[in-house]
């Protein structure tokens, strides 16, 4: 239910306080007093496109702010979903700055204007004389019918199917194009494949063999410097080993009388164990590092084979190699399995199928079962406000399954009983169109949970006792749930438990609740226009049963 709503700065409203009743709320006024922006705040409230152009005053926001009561609404899930804190006296407000930018606030945390819309769809449902035209809509037809049904559990299980079924549809699609595109390149890959297996590719080897390569092209110089190398450790007479020996010996022989020759010796004795190890090192290199050219050229065919196979392939390393011998394999490996994986996937189309067959079945006797109920309180309703001969039919037809299930389904109507019913978009008028969405409204209000339902001017084109009835089933309706009602008939304002007056004051917009008194005086002014008669007066008395 919506409590209050505030409007600052916006068109001809400089700042605008109301607080709604929680049954029937009446709104009248002057033709161009403000009632249309008025709605336009309130569509702002819950989502509407930001317009700058709406801001009076550019320097200061336009602040537009909402308080509902929404305890019984059983919301907290809705909430969840859109990650916003639940309360159950929710604010929303939003705003629009000097320059066009638009913030809005649920419980005073930022949202999405997408999430602000989605959410606004549960709270409050506006009708206007332009929603006539959801009439033609075939997703409006098909959820009236369904709220009736009570298909909502079931048409949530028919989404999931469906939406399984197509994913189904899609995988087996992807998998026989890549079998096609893989069988046309079958030659291809296995040639591929072939070859940079046969390579026996290792990460790590062009590395190796560039360092072989260089030591066996310079065998020769390597050879000469570690020879001298031995030669200059080892040497019998003139060797750094033997020098060390005779330098070793020379210090035990005054050891007893040289306190620090112990830690030379030492030091000496640690020095010549490293040399005789590099001496050994070096004579094994010597003796392994030779000139090879039949290595050399096994070397230098080697690295050939990997830098073709690198420009052939356009890789940068023998890692992508490897990564592109495997891919291939696999792909090879795909179009061996290729068939059972078809298999496969085409008995998954057909269990989803059969599931979502079954469930677009459940839907359509569903709703053939309900469209004679549904009908028949369209038709009450209809007889109700002035329309003694309508008829009001459904057709529900099966077609292409869709994702609200595979069924067509018609409104059909006629005024005239020798009429016979056709397709109501094509054969109402404006002002049967508006009465059919009363009805229509009116039946669905007794399913749903819906707070809070708005008319903006829906009793259009219509006067007299069947405005008085189109009163009666607003009221009826506002038992149940808040009604908000902006009309200019004074049978429907005489319903109200709360009326409130829109009026233009030195060029702006506001609004007031009118006293018992006032209220007198507005439905008669809209009985007798700007003069009002004492019959008027009279009149309106009787309207509001005073």
């Amino acid at each position: 239910m919506l409590r209050r709503l505030v409007v600052e700065n916006y068109a001809l409203i400089e700042h605008l306080e109301i607080e709604f009743d929680s049954s029937l709320n009446i709104i009248t006024g002057e033709t161009g007093a403000g009632k249309s922006i008025l709605m336009g705040a309130l569509a702002l409230l819950l989502g509407a496109k930001n317009d700058s152009a709406a801001i009076k005053d550019n320097s200061r926001a336009c602040v537009v702010e909402g308080e509902f009561d929404i305890a019984r609404l059983g919301l907290e899930e809705a909430f969840k979903e859109l990650d916003i804190d639940y309360d159950a006296e929710t604010i929303i407000r939003r705003t629009i700055s000097p320059s066009g930018k638009s913030r809005a606030f649920v419980n005073d945390q930022p949202v999405q204007l997408t999430d602000l819309k989605q959410l606004g769809g549960y709270l409050i449902d506006i009708h206007s004389q332009h929603q006539n035209l959801i009439l033609s809509s075939p997703q409006f037809r098909i959820r009236a019918i369904d709220t009736v049904a009570g298909n909502g559990a079931t048409l949530a299980e028919y989404g999931e199917a469906y939406t399984a079924l197509q994913e189904a549809k899609r995988a087996l699609a992807e998998l026989q194009s890549a079998a096609k595109r893989n069988a046309d390149e079958e030659d291809w890959l296995r040639h591929q494949a072939e070859e940079l297996r046969g390579a026996n590719l290792r990460v790590g080897e062009v590395e190796e063999l560039e360092q072989e390569l260089r030591t066996l092209e310079n065998a020769d110089s390597i050879s000469e410097a570690l020879q001298r190398v031995t030669q200059s450790l080892d040497e019998e007479v003139t060797g750094v080993l033997t020098t060390l020996r005779e330098a070793e010996n020379s210090l035990r022989r005054v050891s007893e009388n040289y306190s620090s020759a112990g830690e030379l010796i030492e030091r000496i004795h640690s020095a010549a164990v490293e040399l005789k190890d590099i001496s050994a090192t070096t004579a094994y290199d010597l003796e392994r590092i030779e000139a090879n050219p039949e290595r050399l050229d096994a070397v230098n065919l080697r690295l050939d084979l990997i830098y073709t196979l690198q420009r052939k392939h356009r890789a940068e390393g023998i890692e992508e190699l490897i990564a592109l011998r495997d891919r291939y394999t696999d792909q090879l490996s795909a179009i061996e399995h290729s068939d059972e994986l078809i298999r496969e996937a085409e008995q998954r189309v057909s269990e989803c199928e059969s599931k979502a067959t079954a469930l677009a079945i459940k839907l359509h006797d569903a709703r053939v079962k309900a469209s004679p109920a549904l009908s028949k309180s369209v038709v009450e309703i209809l007889r109700t406000v002035g329309m003694a001969d309508a008829e009001f039919k459904i057709a529900v037809t099966p077609t292409q399954p869709t994702i609200s299930g595979a069924d067509a389904v018609d409104f059909l109507f006629s005024a005239n009983a020798s009429v016979e019913p056709r397709a109501i978009e094509k054969i109402a008028s404006g002002g049967e169109l508006s009465r059919v969405m009363l009805a229509l409204k009116t039946t669905l209000a007794r399913h749903l949970a819906l707070p809070t339902i708005i008319f903006d001017e829906i009793d259009t084109g219509i006067s007299g006792r069947t405005a008085n009835d189109v009163g009666d089933i607003i009221s009826c309706l506002a038992q149940s749930m808040q009604v908000i009602d902006i009309t200019h008939s004074p049978q429907v304002a005489s319903k109200g438990s709360r009326h409130f007056q829109v009026y233009k004051e030195q060029s702006r917009t506001h609004i007031r609740p009118l006293s018992a008194e006032e209220r007198v005086e507005e439905i008669a002014k809209m009985l007798s226009g700007d003069t009002i008669t004492e019959a008027a007066l009279a009149q309106a008395k009787h309207l509001l049963s005073l």
